[in-house]
């Protein structure tokens, strides 16, 4: 049941998704998660972003012009800035100011007439102030203003979830993108600024500042728009397969030497992943690695890297093979086609975002080391799901679902290729999704419609119950055995009420074959095996299980 009060402004989920008490979700979250008609009736198509960063005061102050197309008859739109960030001024393209009112971190302007349908404005917002400090980048948002080893400043900004108008004003919602967009960043001198894109200018002001305009050729999600300020080193390499691809990298100076031995991994990750997902995405922008004060972040051209040159996850490992390779570099490059090509139109669903970046893991160990190393890659990630929560979060109220859409996502995409059991179909499906929805805003049903329609082959039931519901299906198995006879009963337990999996199981010693339970009892006969040496194929097949053993006397009459 989905109750809505306009008047209260509150959002009230009875049951929602199966696993939860009833939730109440503010206005706040409703202005910021939800597509209102002040949102759908205009279609960015350019931003320029102009801020000027002041490291004493730790504040900023610029503009952000909006160029839009409007998509319906409109005379008024919303756009988003925190509430602790001040408004000095909103300019229309004539240069009129425009009035406004501020409702939480929601701003709803004025326009001086109803704009007609498919014209094209723009509206310049002016605004200062000081963006919040990120208490735990990057998974609580806001700048980090830090100093670096030598004591020069660092400063960068992370924003995924919490929000990219905790410093900047725009349209926050990842289901429109601006088609370009410049990133004009001024800074003390003697420190450096690394955004988004390509570097067009670096101006040294006679004030004592210097201006660097990044300019991005490709649609970019509000939170991967970035700035990094330091006393950066930078070097640079090529990778020449196909086009050729500049590869950019920013490093403390004192890392140069670890880094240059380091990043030699991009080139080996630029392969596999163009190998399986399609080319990279946005090659005219290039590629970055960025040196952060944070572990990482996807930032689009610009991937912001604190691994501290180690393997793993920042040294450590679930496994033995997770320490073949850097982490920060492998997963957050993964983004470049998982999150910032193809994006999630609603954080909801942002495991579309993390689930296939986080098996593009799997498919990087695959392709370097072999299929079994990958087997045991994601294997070693099960003992860190809790499925406590659904992967799949809440619509309209800008809530993600579970953590567990990474290392269950995973999983549970592991799975699926070996439900359908055809790995050229299964690449093919996984490089048609980066590829078909390039540059693309979508949902769940865009990626269940797409795998229908390519394997012939209903999977709703498969998605409904891995992602919209915490447990994953429980596969009971009696095994029996009267005197030579061996055989086994078996039944999903499931939420989803035709769930229906195949499953690989022991049906002979050794000898992994297809079963087809369904939520009804069906049953097989055992060959050649032991009760206790039934097994249930759970490297290929992320689910649980339950097994019972009966042991019946020859003499007794029945089954």
């Amino acid at each position: 049941m989905l109750w809505l009060s306009m008047a209260g402004c509150q959002l009230v989920f009875g049951q929602l998704l199966h696993d939860k008490k009833d939730l109440v979700f503010t206005r706040a979250d409703s202005l910021r998660g939800m597509l209102t008609p002040l949102r759908t009736c205009y279609d960015l198509t350019y931003y320029h972003l102009d801020v000027k960063v002041d490291t004493l005061t730790k504040s900023i102050v610029g503009s952000n012009k909006i160029k839009f197309t409007v998509a319906e008859d409109s005379d008024r739109m919303q756009i988003d800035l925190f509430q602790n960030m001040k408004i000095e001024k909103i300019v229309f393209e004539d240069g009129d100011s425009l009035p406004y009112e501020r409702e939480y971190n929601a701003v709803f302007i004025k326009y001086p007439r109803v704009l007609k349908k498919h014209a094209l404005h723009e509206v310049t917002v002016h605004y200062s102030g000081q963006p919040i400090v990120a208490k735990r980048p990057p998974w609580q948002g806001g700048f980090t203003w830090t100093n670096d080893k030598n004591g020069n400043l660092w400063i960068g900004v992370t924003c995924q979830g919490t929000g990219a108008s905790l410093w900047w004003p725009n349209k926050d919602h990842q289901a429109d993108e601006p088609d370009s967009m410049m990133i004009s960043v001024t800074v003390p001198r003697g420190l450096m600024d690394v955004s988004n894109g390509r570097l067009r200018n670096k101006t040294e002001l006679s004030d004592g500042w210097t201006r660097y305009d990044w300019f991005v050729s490709y649609p970019i999600n509000n939170y991967n728009v970035t700035l990094n300020i330091g006393k950066y080193a930078h070097f640079t390499d090529l990778y020449t397969s196909g086009d050729p691809l500049t590869l950019d990298y920013y490093v403390m100076p004192y890392n140069v030497d670890r880094a240059k031995d380091q990043f030699e991994q991009v080139k080996s990750v630029m392969e596999c992943f163009e190998k399986f997902f399609g080319e990279y995405p946005f090659r005219n922008d290039g590629y970055k690695l960025v040196e952060s004060p944070h572990l990482g972040m996807e930032h689009q051209s610009a991937v912001a890297y604190g691994n501290n040159y180690l393997q793993g996850y920042n040294g450590t490992a679930s496994s033995e093979v997770g320490l073949l390779f850097d982490f920060i570099i492998v997963h957050e490059t993964s983004h470049e086609w998982w999150g910032n090509s193809v994006t999630s139109t609603d954080i909801a669903d942002m495991w579309i975002h993390e689930s296939f970046g986080a098996y593009a893991e799997a498919v990087y160990v695959e392709c370097m080391y072999g299929y079994e190393d990958a087997l045991k890659y994601i294997n070693g990630k099960k003992s860190d799901v809790s499925n406590t929560r659904p992967i799949i979060g809440i619509y309209g109220v800008n809530q993600e679902g579970s953590r567990d859409m990474y290392n269950k996502g995973q999983l549970v995409l592991n799975t699926l290729r070996h439900v359908m059991d055809n790995d050229p179909l299964w690449w093919d499906i996984i490089r048609g999704i980066a590829t078909e929805f390039k540059y693309q805003t979508i949902n769940v049903d865009d990626i269940v419609t797409y795998i229908n329609t390519k394997t012939g082959s209903d999977y709703t039931y498969f998605f409904d119950q891995y992602l919209k519901f915490p447990q994953i299906p429980q596969l009971e198995i009696v095994i029996t055995k009267k005197a030579e006879r061996i055989w086994a009963k078996y039944k999903w337990n499931a939420d989803v009420k035709d769930f229906r999996m195949p499953v690989k199981v022991t049906i002979a010693r050794q000898e992994f074959d297809f079963i087809y339970p369904t939520i009804s009892w069906q049953s097989i006969q055992l060959h050649d095996i032991a009760p206790e040496e039934f097994k249930i194929a759970e490297d290929l097949f992320y689910v649980d299980s339950k097994v019972r053993l009966v042991y019946v006397d020859p003499r007794k009459g029945g089954d």
